[in-house]
C-alpha cells in the first residue's frame, strides 16, 4: 500500500487510512458563511463543548470569555472530525469544496436530463398509453427515493465523507465486492455515455450544417467521422477545467439547453397537424416472444432515461459540510429543484412525442420525427436552433459525465507518485480519455443504439444497489416493514435489470428495432 502523509486535526476516533471526512475549511481555503440553524440553537444534546455554559463564563473577565466562547464555536465546528486526507485535495472531484445548493441543481439538471429524454416516445410506442405512462412515473418517483437515500448516506458514519459511488459501495459490500459491484457499472454508464454523446453530437453537428447551409453546401462536405472529430475536439478542449466546481457554468449551460430543446421539441411536435395514419396502438410484432422482448427493451429505455445516479456522491462531496451544517442539506435542496425540472422536461416530451407520432414513431426518438415529418413545415432557423442546442447540451453532459473517470486517472498517479498532477499530465490523461472513445466510437457506431442495453445493465446503480446500501450502512431492525421494503426493492431492481438486459441485446440482433439517434429518414 503507498503511503500518504495524513495531517491530523483532532485526534477524536481514528478513521481507517484513505477516507476522506468533511472538513471546516476547503483544500482552497475557501468556505461560504452560513447562519446558524434553528436546530443547532435549540439543540439540548451533548457536544464536546457542553462544560463551556454561560453559567461558567459568567465570572471570567471579557477577554477570557471571548477566547472561550470562540473555542466553543471551534470545537462544536470540528468536533466530528478525524483526519483530513491530502490526496483529496488533488483529486478533480473534492479539490474544490465550495459548492452549495446552486452548483448541485445546475450539475443534477445537466446529468439528468438530456438525449435519453427524446427516445422515450419510441418506449411509449411499444408500451401504449396506460403502460408507458405508469413505468414511467413508477421509475421517476423510485429514482427520485434512491437519490435521497445516497444523499443521506454521504455521511452515513460521524467523521467520514463517502465522496464516490464505489467509497460508498466498499463500506457497505466490502473492500473486494464493493469493487466488483460498482466499478463495472459505474465506468460503464461514464465512458458508455461518454462515447454514446460523441456519436450524438457529431451526427447533430452534422445535420445543423446541413439545415443551415442547405443548397449552398460545398461539394465536399465533411464526413459524419470527421464531424466526430470535431465535436470530440471541443470536448477536450473543454475537458482542461480542472474540477467538478469549475465546470458549474458549463452545467448550467447544459441545464437551460437541456429544458429549451425539450420544450421546443414537443410543443413544435403537437403544434403540428398529426399524420393521417396514426395509430396509438402498440406495435405489433411477428411472434409473441418478440413482443416480449420489444417491452422489456422499452422498459429499458424508461430506466436509461433516469441516469446520474453515479454522480450524485461526487457532486456533494464539492460541499462544504460541518457538523452544524451538513452537505446533505444543500445537496437535497438542488437535487428537488432539479428533479422538478426534469419531470418537466421528460413526461411531456413522452406523452407529447406519442400523441403526436403514435406508433409511427422513428426509432431515433421525437427529434427525428419532427425532422422527418416536418421539416418543409417549421422554419428553418427555428429547427436549426433545436439541433444546436442539443450540441451545446452534449458537450456539456459530457464534461461531467467524464469527471469520475478523470478523478480515477489521477487518483492512480497521485497514488504512486504522492503528488499532484502536474497541468501536462493531467490534461494529457483528458486528451487520451477523449480520443479513446472517439476511436470506440468509430469502431463500434452501434453504441448509439444501446439505450435497451444501457439502461438495463446500469439499472441497479440506480434502483438497486442504494436499497441494499441503506440496509447494509443504516442497519434498520431485521423483520421490520423498513428492512423487508429496502431488500424487496433492491432485489426487484436486480431482477429488472437482468430482463432489461436480455431484452437490449434482443433489440441489438435485431436489426429492425435498432435505435439509430438522430439520423434522418430517407
Amino acid at each position: 500500500m503507498d503511503e500518504r502523509p495524513e495531517t491530523e486535526l483532532i485526534s477524536i476516533p481514528a478513521t481507517p487510512r484513505g477516507v476522506s471526512t468533511p472538513e471546516i475549511q476547503t483544500p482552497s481555503g475557501q468556505r461560504s458563511p452560513r447562519p446558524p440553524s434553528k436546530e443547532a440553537k435549540s439543540s439540548t444534546a451533548w457536544t464536546p463543548t457542553s462544560f463551556i455554559s454561560p453559567r461558567f463564563l459568567s465570572p471570567i473577565g471579557t477577554p477570557m470569555k471571548r477566547v472561550l466562547v470562540n473555542m466553543k464555536g471551534y470545537l462544536e465546528e470540528v468536533g466530528h472530525l478525524t483526519k483530513l486526507n491530502p490526496q483529496d485535495a488533488w483529486l478533480p472531484i473534492t479539490e474544490s469544496r465550495n459548492g452549495n445548493a446552486h452548483y448541485a441543481a445546475f450539475h443534477n439538471l445537466n446529468a439528468g436530463v438530456g438525449f435519453q429524454a427524446l427516445v422515450l416516445p419510441v418506449a411509449f410506442s411499444f408500451l401504449g398509453w396506460s403502460w408507458g405512462t405508469l413505468s414511467l412515473t413508477i421509475a421517476y418517483f423510485w429514482q427520485l427515493y434512491t437519490l435521497w437515500i445516497l444523499v443521506q448516506l454521504h455521511e452515513a458514519v460521524p467523521g467520514k465523507r463517502y465522496n464516490r459511488y464505489v467509497e460508498l459501495a466498499q463500506a457497505a459490500f466490502g473492500e473486494r465486492l464493493g469493487v466488483w459491484l460498482a466499478l463495472f457499472p459505474t465506468v460503464y454508464l461514464s465512458a458508455g455515455t461518454a462515447t454514446a454523446l460523441i456519436l450524438i453530437g457529431g451526427e447533430t453537428m452534422k445535420l445543423f450544417f446541413q439545415i443551415v447551409c442547405g443548397p449552398l453546401c460545398s461539394s465536399n462536405p465533411l464526413t459524419t467521422v470527421e464531424w466526430y472529430l470535431v465535436f470530440t475536439s471541443l470536448c477536450i478542449v473543454l475537458s482542461q477545467l480542472p474540477n467538478l466546481n469549475s465546470i458549474a457554468g458549463l452545467s448550467l449551460i447544459g441545464a437551460v439547453t437541456a429544458i429549451t430543446y425539450s420544450t421546443m421539441v414537443w410543443v413544435l411536435s403537437v403544434s403540428q397537424p398529426r399524420p393521417p395514419t396514426i395509430s396509438y396502438e402498440p406495435i405489433s410484432l411477428p411472434s409473441s416472444s418478440a413482443s416480449v422482448f420489444a417491452v422489456l427493451n422499452a422498459l429499458g429505455i424508461v430506466a436509461f432515461a433516469f441516469r446520474g445516479h453515479n454522480l450524485v456522491l461526487e457532486i456533494q462531496a464539492t460541499m462544504p459540510s460541518t457538523f452544524k451544517h451538513p452537505a446533505h442539506v444543500p445537496m437535497w435542496r438542488g437535487a428537488k429543484v432539479a428533479y422538478f425540472f426534469i419531470a418537466m422536461c421528460l413526461f411531456p416530451v413522452a406523452i407529447g412525442g406519442f400523441w403526436a407520432y403514435g406508433n409511427l414513431m422513428p426509432s431515433g426518438g421525437i427529434l427525428n420525427a419532427l425532422y422527418g415529418f416536418h421539416s418543409h413545415d417549421i422554419p428553418r432557423g427555428l429547427l436549426a436552433m433545436c439541433f444546436l442546442l442539443v450540441v451545446f447540451n452534449c458537450l456539456s453532459s459530457f464534461q461531467i459525465y467524464s469527471m469520475p473517470v478523470f478523478d480515477s486517472f489521477e487518483a492512480g498517479y497521485t497514488s504512486r507518485t504522492n503528488r499532484p498532477c502536474s497541468i501536462w499530465v493531467r490534461s494529457g490523461f483528458r486528451v487520451f480519455y477523449g480520443f479513446i472513445n472517439f476511436f470506440i466510437g468509430v469502431a463500434l457506431p452501434f453504441l448509439s443504439s444501446l439505450a435497451g442495453l444501457l439502461g438495463g445493465l446500469t439499472l441497479p446503480v440506480t434502483f438497486a444497489y442504494p436499497c441494499f446500501m441503506w440496509v447494509l450502512i443504516k442497519k434498520p431492525t431485521k423483520y421490520s416493514f423498513n428492512w423487508y421494503f429496502h431488500w424487496i426493492l433492491g432485489w426487484l431492481g436486480i431482477a429488472f435489470s437482468l430482463a432489461f438486459s436480455i431484452g437490449g441485446l434482443w433489440s441489438m440482433v435485431n436489426s429492425g428495432l435498432k435505435l439509430k439517434f438522430f439520423k434522418p429518414p430517407n
